[in-house]
């Protein structure tokens, strides 16, 4: 509940009940206050009858007649004498510039306050209320009308003259009127109508609801929200109207507008005022006294009280409600309360005929002592802090005070520390006085922690003082705080010595220890501070040596340095090999051989042949200290001794170390003989001889397992596709009792179909190959090569054709697409007919190198003679296809693909494993078609899409005439035919004889391969041979012996 205070009035009439205030936790919406200064002169002698509220200055009516024009402090600025009795109704436009005015005695005055001009009339009965119109001070808007027995509108015509209009009568007394815009609403006895200015029609009627209410003593409140919303009190009724359009298709004789009520409930006490607050009410209320009390009793007397409502349709809720202690309430009526407010702003004037009280809204500042008054200092401190902008009477600085003095108080020193840090900010005075306060009450722990420490910075006597009481009474403190304050906040020296003060006392605390340590540090006195840490043995010691770069002064206290921490030592010196030398760390650690162990082994780690002169005394250091990694050492290390190390691994037995040595320096049968007895490990025999791959070596492990059947079980699980097992199995005595042979045996067999698949599989997909190659070729060579003007000789750089085409000429032109004149290309050594390129022949032999290849030469003579004589060629003008034998030391040393083999000869490739061969491509049918220079028909194939075979072979090529050089399209079609059917056959007849072919997977031959019998037919011409010759030839290709 809200108080409405006066200093010279007793405290029954200052304040409002106690009681409530105290125990309402609820902040008041509003705050009030008495307009006081010459209001209250006035209300001496006087008492208040109405006021009107404008933005620049209040009018007010008295009992007596007057008007006052005040300002909003209350203080007069204008006094007007009207009548002799009361002023019922003082109305302003919307400019504040012309005033209405009314009286018990029938006066009516409407005049301006700067102009001259007015209206002045007497009535014979008295006028109740009058209203200007909101635009008056416009010359078309000159109207004002006035309420007392019936409604007359005033309207200045153009002549100057007031011209009288009655809108309503005899429904009695009118005792309200309120205009807004062109909507004139009034309350009479029987109720409240509203009349449309601008078409001259009343538009509706609200009746009063409690008619057994005298009018004159609950008169009715109006008040318009805005231009359409009327809200009108009536005893204890309110209703919230609306004026609305109306549909134009439903107007007929009906007015354009209609009133619609949207909100009507009932309240708990009588209305004496009505305001509008945003969407909200603002409600004065006459409480009416208990007629069960005695009238005497002044605690029982009812005070007037001022509500703020949320309406809802048919109730409302109670936002707020407090009760004013006005003055001489106790003698006021229903009637005697106004209620009247600003437009725009939330300030509301309650009037009564002794007191006139100001509510207003509660701002930043309010709230604020409403939090203070509650003792709510944080919250208080919260809203100055958001609002500091806004706050006028409160700082943010002194609420943080406040708080804190609360918080001491209360002895909650912890938050009072924390507090201060945020209230105190960077005022080293107020930072000052705080400290000796907290010191005066033995509380300086509690602000140690919150001292400032960054940019502002207190006087070093007060850290000192500060760190001085820690170290009296708390060590952990103390050195908590030695290593979050920076050592330019106290003078260091001093308080290294109060430490040692204490040490004399107490030598070996640990905690003082590490502080002073820690000061050192911060003195620059590293090696103090190393000291203390090693002694200590602290983590941080590796820090300090990084950090500070202390290498040159642990070159003493290495053997110290790894008895605290062997890996971060050791990952320390190993970092840092270029200030502590590797001779110097194993100097040092030549008395501690574990350390000197932990220290060789990280440094092989990282590097094999850093500390290579080491690597002999490692030997003897990972037997002793570390078996486990002595095998990889051995097994990485190439500066290792084997001699030294095989004694020392023999005298320690160390078997499987001694074993990995014998097999290093070519003793394998000594290791396999110790693997068989002293490890009696059969899989790891077997593993040994399979890194071996020796022979010899199998022959031992099978001699020495063959009367263990344990170990010929091993053997034959496992050698199968290293040794024939039936090297094994036939050894194997009779009777001999072998566990899981089955199993053994099966798992044999089942691995021999796997390799028979395997070899199966790799020869089908070796002759689709050979074949792809074998076509690919045929295509290759079979396309023609384009001889033309720009065609140059390699040999003499010469046009290649001839200027003079009547005369014969011949030129050679080869696959690689070289041409050459004949008489330009050396001679054909000692193969007639045969002739190679020799500019891609000089590329694939290399400067000094011996071969012989063979080439297929496609010569023809072509002479220039008459066409009749053409038809009667020889046939031996024909192209003969020449094969000839390769060299056999070329053909050992150039092991090429399918392609080269098929232009080459048949060539074999040796393998060992698998056991397979290539297959000789028949390629005789793709060298049948020599080059010829002609006038081709159609475009050829660009030869850059596929490459040229490896051995070029030459084309000669004697040009004779341009119609014989052509090739029938019968012997082309009957060339591919030809190779169709040889591709055919060769791979029906590898696949058919690859049961034949197949050999003894667990025997080995000897013996070299000797070539094909039919090799030697294949020198002859290819019009030599028929065609199932052909045929037999290329099946006799594919059937060459399995070589070794």
């Amino acid at each position: 509940m809200a108080e409405v205070q006066e200093k010279d009035k007793k405290p029954s009439e200052e304040f409002t009940d106690e009681s409530e205030e105290e125990d309402s936790e609820e902040e008041a919406k509003l705050k009030y206050e008495r307009l006081s200064n010459g209001v209250t002169e006035i209300l001496k002698n006087d008492a208040a009858s109405c006021m009107t509220v404008h933005d620049k200055f209040l009018a007010l009516g008295t009992h007596f007649g007057k008007v006052y024009l005040l300002d909003i402090q209350g203080n007069v600025t204008q006094k007007f004498v009207i009548s002799s009795v009361k002023i019922n109704q003082i109305s302003l436009d919307e400019s504040g510039d012309h005033v209405g005015i009314c009286s018990e005695d029938g006066k009516v005055q409407v005049f301006g306050l700067y102009t001259r001009e007015g209206f002045h009339e007497n009535f014979d009965c008295p006028v109740k209320v009058v209203a200007l119109h909101p635009q008056f001070s416009r010359s078309n808007c000159k109207q004002f009308v006035t309420g007392g027995n019936k409604l007359l509108l005033y309207e200045r015509n153009w002549l100057n003259r007031w011209k009288t209009v009655v809108l309503h009568e005899g429904e009695g007394t009118i005792t309200n009127i309120q205009w807004r815009a062109n909507l004139i609403a009034w309350a009479n006895n029987v109720g409240v109508k509203i009349y449309d200015i601008s078409t001259k029609q009343r538009i509706t009627n609200v009746l009063r609801d409690n008619v057994s209410l005298r009018p004159d003593m609950y008169p009715c409140s109006l008040c318009w929200k805005d231009n359409t919303t009327l809200i009108v009190g009536w005893g204890t009724s309110i209703k919230i109207c609306a004026v609305k359009e109306r549909n134009p298709t439903e107007m007929r004789d009906l007015p354009s507008r209609y009133v619609e009520i949207v909100s009507a409930f009932e309240t708990e006490f009588f209305i004496s005022g009505l305001a509008p607050l945003v969407d909200q009410l603002v409600v004065l209320f006459f409480v009416k006294e208990n007629p069960d009390q005695m009238v005497t009793d002044e605690e029982c007397r009812a005070r007037p009280r001022l509500d703020i409502i949320q309406p809802l349709p048919e109730s409302y809720e109670e936002i707020s409600s407090d009760a004013l202690t006005v003055r001489n309430f106790q003698d006021n009526e229903c009637r005697d309360y106004r209620l009247a407010h600003a437009e725009g702003e939330p300030l509301f004037y309650i009037i009564s005929p002794k007191d006139i009280v100001v509510a207003k809204e509660r701002d930043q500042d309010d709230h604020i002592d409403w939090l203070l008054v509650k003792e709510k200092y944080e919250e208080a401190l919260m809203a100055a802090e958001i609002s500091f902008k806004n706050i006028k009477r409160h700082d943010v600085q002194k609420i943080g005070m406040s708080f804190i003095n609360h918080l001491v108080e209360k002895g909650d020193y912890e938050n009072a520390a924390r507090k201060c840090q945020k209230v105190l900010g960077k005022n080293m005075e107020l930072w000052e006085n705080e400290v000796y306060r907290f010191k005066t009450i033995g509380q300086l722990k509690a602000i140690s922690q919150y001292l400032p420490r960054g940019d502002l910075r207190l006087r070093p006597a007060i850290y000192e003082m500060i760190l001085h009481e820690f170290l009296k009474t708390d060590y952990e403190g103390f050195a908590t705080l030695i290593r979050e304050w920076p050592g330019e906040l106290y003078n260091n020296m001093a308080i290294v010595q109060a430490v040692n003060d204490h040490l004399k006392r107490d030598p070996s605390n640990s905690i003082l220890l590490k502080t002073l340590a820690e000061l050192y540090t911060y003195d620059q006195r590293y090696d103090k501070a190393l000291e203390i840490y090693l002694r200590l043995r602290h983590k941080d010691v590796y820090q300090l040596i990084h950090k500070h770069n202390l290498f040159s002064s642990i070159e003493d206290k290495i053997v110290l340095l790894m008895d605290f921490d062997k890996e971060k030592a050791v990952d320390m010196l190993l970092d840092n090999e270029d200030k502590i030398s590797i001779d110097r760390v194993v100097e040092e650690l030549a008395n501690r051989p574990e350390l000197l162990h932990v220290y060789l082994h990280k440094l092989f780690k990282r590097d094999h042949h850093k500390g290579q002169k080491y690597h002999e005394r490692q030997i003897g250091l990972y037997a002793e200290y570390d078996r486990p990694n002595l095998l990889p050492f051995l097994r990485d290390s190439t500066h290792c001794p084997l001699e030294k190390a095989l004694e020392i691994c023999q005298q320690r037995n160390f078997v499987e170390e001694t074993v990995f040595l014998l097999s290093r320096m070519g003793n394998c049968r000594r290791a396999l003989q110790m693997i068989m007895e002293e490890l009696g490990d059969v899989d790891k025999a077997i593993e040994f001889a399979k890194e071996q791959d020796d022979g010899e070596l199998w022959d031992d492990l099978i001699s020495y397992s063959i009367d263990k059947p344990p170990f010929i079980t091993g053997l034959l699980n496992n050698i199968g596709t290293h040794v024939d097992p039936i090297l094994l199995i036939n050894r194997i005595k009779e009777g001999m009792e072998i566990p899981n042979l089955r199993d053994s045996l099966v798992k044999i067999l089942h691995d021999y179909n796997l390799q028979i698949l395997l070899r199966e599989g790799c020869k089908k997909i070796l002759v689709a190959d050979s074949l792809s190659l074998l076509q690919k070729m045929h295509r290759t060579q079979m396309r023609g090569v384009r001889v033309n003007e720009d065609s140059i000789c390699e040999s003499c750089h010469a046009t290649i054709l001839p200027s003079e085409m009547m005369k014969s000429f011949s030129v050679v032109v080869f696959h690689c697409r070289h041409m050459f004149h004949k008489e330009c290309l050396p001679s054909q050594g000692t193969i007639p007919g045969l002739q190679f390129c020799n500019i891609c022949s000089a590329k694939r032999r290399g400067p000094g190198r011996r071969g012989k290849k063979t080439q297929l030469l496609l010569k023809k003579k072509t002479s220039i003679m008459p066409a009749s004589k053409r038809e009667a060629s020889p046939p031996d003008s024909h192209p003969k296809i020449k094969k000839l034998d390769e060299d056999e030391e070329d053909l050992a040393s150039r092991a090429t693909t399918a392609t080269d083999s098929s232009k080459t000869g048949n060539m074999l490739e040796k393998t060992v494993e698998p056991r397979t061969k290539k297959k000789r491509s028949s390629s005789t049918e793709g060298e049948n078609t020599p080059t010829k220079i002609c006038k081709q028909s159609s475009p050829p194939k660009d030869s850059s899409k596929t490459s040229d075979p490896p051995l070029k072979k030459a084309k000669l090529l004697n040009a004779t005439s341009a119609s014989s050089c052509g090739e029938t399209p019968s012997q082309n079609a009957n060339s591919k035919a030809s190779l169709k059917r040889t591709a055919s056959t060769e791979s029906e007849d590898e696949l058919s004889s690859s049961d034949s072919s197949k050999v003894d997977f667990f025997r080995a031959r000897d013996g070299d391969d000797k070539p094909s019998q039919d090799q030697t037919d294949e020198t002859k011409p290819a019009e030599a041979f028929t065609e199932p010759e052909r045929r037999d030839i290329s099946v006799k290709e594919h059937q060459h012996p399995l070589e070794k």
